[in-house]
């Protein structure tokens, strides 16, 4: 049997998926910070020696293209190839890039890098979840599922985040010269590694992503394999999928301004010592990762425990906009913090960690009620012939918004930190107000015709 669902059990295939995106994480997230070190860290140190322009600029574009490509890796799958075996020749060119990391000696061997690892990541991203989504038999099971899976994710980049820098400069360095390219190859180790387990663990998998998802997201479901246009009942969920990734990209503009916003106040206006020890501000990262994992198996279990009520669970959209509600509040504890040590105080009155600690908490939460729920919808709603690269769209919101923050915060930079600090939490709250109070019409774009010709004749 390929689709498997005994009570709240997952299938070991679902393992399989959320094992390969936590190798494959762990990987990128430890070459998104070895990038930028790496460019500018001298040559005498084993660096590169370049500005710190040019690998900001190599670093956002790692970041943009590689939530571009899942778009083109979608529609390979959806079309031409199973999407089983687009996964691991995405993970062997990701080892391929990160190997050129490992061995440049210029910008021209990073920039080989971000191609090899954007095309790899897209076939390896929305097909993995799109493979993952498809071993359900149960819809109501998705939310639970993907949240689960995000803990794996989170995982991954916790793992790399944290232990990366150790081992650069302990592990891997040689007196002065630091283990930069030494990281760069296990990274690229990692994606072979996960390679040769995602081979080994397709036998768990069943008949899912054998075939192009035109022909049925399980190919043991006999379904109709003509390209036909797409149905008004089909349009009218693409249409509801396009909408939601438009919030995906308000969401996202802000949560990644979040942590710009963590960086430049919290480095000058908050106090980092605590007992006498001063806390890294890197560690925000890891709070955040942290948080994630931790609540993954909690919202997975309140998911599911909802979609068991006669009522059923709470609608994805009004999900999503208590994941921008609790986006929103997290930029209020700025807010707080500021009035707590003054409005406008000079850098020598600092407010308390606690606030940055609860603005990172916060901002985890919504999007735990944000992200891995995305996934989940396109899973259940989109269209088989246009199935993974609609997975696609979904994750390029993020390249959008990835592409759009740092101009959103040069523009907020102009206003005081109370001013910025208040009107983006009114942003997200109209937005959360928007979705929330039009669920009604959003979940009739997903309903069958059948089901709206039986509501009229009852």
């Amino acid at each position: 049997m390929s689709e498997i669902t005994v009570k709240n059990k997952r299938p070991f295939g679902f393992y399989v998926c959320s094992i390969a995106f936590m190798l494959e994480r762990m990987a990128y997230y430890s070459a998104k910070y070895l990038i930028f070190v790496f460019v500018t860290a001298t040559v005498l140190t084993g660096g590169l020696g370049l500005t710190k322009v040019e690998a900001a600029l190599i670093q956002s574009n790692l970041v943009a293209f590689t939530y571009l490509a899942p778009v083109i890796g979608g529609y390979i799958s959806d079309r031409y190839i199973g999407a089983r075996y687009c996964v691991p020749v995405g993970l062997l060119l990701m080892a391929g890039g990160y190997y050129f990391g490992a061995t440049a000696t210029n910008a021209t061997g990073m920039n080989m890098l971000v191609i090899f690892v954007a095309i790899g990541t897209g076939l390896f991203k929305g097909n993995v979840s799109a493979i993952s989504g498809s071993l359900f038999k149960d819809k109501e099971q998705l939310d639970s599922a993907f949240s689960m899976q995000y803990s794996f994710v989170n995982i991954g980049a916790f793992i790399g985040t944290t232990a990366v820098g150790i081992l650069v400069a302990s592990t891997f360095a040689q007196g002065e010269v630091q283990g930069f390219r030494s990281a760069f190859k296990l990274c690229s180790i990692i994606c072979v590694i996960d390679a040769l387990w995602f081979l080994f663990g397709t036998k768990f998998l069943g008949e899912v992503g054998k075939k192009p998802f035109k022909l049925g997201k399980n190919t043991e479901v006999k379904e109709e394999t003509e390209v036909k246009p797409l149905t008004r009942t089909e349009k009218r969920k693409v249409f509801a999928i396009i909408l939601v990734s438009m919030f995906s990209v308000v969401f996202w503009v802000f949560w990644y301004l979040t942590y710009l916003a963590a960086y430049d106040y919290g480095g000058q206006y908050i106090n980092m010592v605590v007992g006498g020890f001063e806390v890294p501000l890197s560690w925000f990262d890891s709070l955040n990762s942290f948080t994630c994992i931790a609540l993954g198996p909690v919202f997975g279990a309140l998911w599911f425990k909802l979609s068991k009520r006669p009522q059923g669970d709470l609608s994805l959209f009004k999900k999503l906009a208590l994941g921008l509600t609790f986006l929103g509040i997290s930029f209020l504890m700025l807010v707080f913090a500021e009035i707590s040590r003054g409005v406008g105080a000079d850098a020598t009155s600092k407010a308390s960690l606690i606030y940055l600690f609860a603005f990172g908490l916060l901002l985890s939460i919504g999007e735990m009620l944000f992200s891995p729920l995305g996934n989940s919808f396109v899973t259940k709603y989109a269209p088989n012939k246009i199935y993974s690269v609609l997975l696609g769209v979904w994750t390029f919101a993020t390249f959008v918004a990835g592409k759009s923050y740092g101009y959103l915060y040069a523009f907020a930079s102009k206003f005081s930190i109370i001013q910025a600090y208040v009107a983006i939490p009114i942003i997200l709250f109209i937005c959360a107000i928007l979705l929330f109070f039009s669920d009604k019409k959003l979940v009739k774009l997903l309903e069958d015709e059948e089901s709206v010709q039986n509501k009229q004749t009852v």
